[in-house]
């Protein structure tokens, strides 16, 4: 139970130390009822005001954030190469429904790695008729009616109004994934990856669909974006890694004078990475910020 005398109490020393430590190193914090709130120093609340005022926010840039396929059961609809030639020797049809699939830890900087994983894409939005794909249907009824219905019952998936066979979701956005797309793993360390056309993400992945993706690719992945980004998001644990937000990406600042420059070196790093070019991708992204060089060096002795 509280009791008084445990409460600790400050001496006058400790009192006078932490009063001119706050004098030194505190800044003034803005906040609302509707936001939380952080102590920022000098230089952070500086630099965050620079990329706050500069730029059209990520969500007025006519693309939608979505989040990658929720199937409710991996197990079954996620299939290894060895078991889609299976499906397909069996059926040649089966083809038509198994996709190749990217995990959030298969998102790199700029790039992927493809885990040799394919995803049966029974999209309710779709509506595809089950018995046309007969090994497909096999497959998945080995893993037993009662473990796919979704009826929300114990030992089934969550309540829907979906077929057994269909994914979770509707994925009414599916032919999104049929465009070049940039992905990021929603848990994970701050990468953005230039995904191909006719590549799905799971659920453990956000994306949005570009046709030219590589401006936007660049500012993303840039240092002082990620030190944005990163101040945003929540921390987990002290390997680097964020619970990466959809809401707090949508708003984002990013200037809408697309630097062609920035799009020759991107298209560079999607053949290889080289070092050089991303310093210079930063170098870039900090004059179009506005940055000085106090705030650039800054920036470049986080650990981004």
């Amino acid at each position: 139970m509280y009791n008084l005398k445990h409460r600790i109490l400050l001496d006058k020393k400790t009192t006078k130390f932490f009063s001119v430590f706050v004098k030194q190193n505190a800044t003034i914090c803005k906040f609302s009822n509707s936001e939380s709130w952080v102590i920022l120093s000098d230089i952070e609340q500086r630099i965050k005001e620079k990329i706050d005022r500069i730029g059209t926010p990520l969500k007025d840039w006519n693309i939608q954030i979505n989040y990658g396929i929720k199937t409710g059961f991996n197990d079954a609809f996620i299939i290894n190469g060895a078991k889609r030639k299976e499906l397909i020797d069996a059926d040649p049809k089966s083809e038509e429904i198994i996709r190749p699939i990217l995990r959030g830890r298969d998102i790199k900087r700029y790039s992927y790695e493809f885990a040799d994983l394919y995803l049966i894409t029974t999209f309710p939005s779709l509506k595809i008729d089950i018995e046309e794909y007969p090994a497909v249907k096999a497959h998945l009824l080995s893993f037993g009616y009662d473990r796919l219905k979704q009826t929300g019952e114990k030992g089934a998936r969550k309540k829907t109004n979906n077929k057994w066979f269909e994914t979770q979701d509707s994925i009414a956005y599916w032919e999104d994934f049929n465009r070049h797309k940039i992905a990021w793993a929603s848990v994970g360390e701050t990468f953005y990856s230039c995904v191909d056309p006719g590549l799905f993400l799971l659920d453990t992945n956000y994306f949005f669909s570009a046709d030219s993706p590589e401006y936007l690719l660049g500012i993303l992945n840039s240092k002082l974006i990620t030190y944005w980004i990163n101040s945003e998001d929540t921390p987990i644990g002290s390997g680097g890694a964020y619970r990466h937000y959809k809401y707090n990406l949508e708003r984002l600042p990013i200037p809408r004078n697309e630097k062609s420059v920035i799009v020759k070196l991107v298209k560079k790093l999607l053949d290889k990475i080289d070092k050089n070019v991303l310093r210079e991708i930063d170098l870039i992204v900090y004059s179009l910020y506005g940055l000085t060089e106090i705030e650039i060096d800054f920036i470049e002795n986080m650990n981004i």
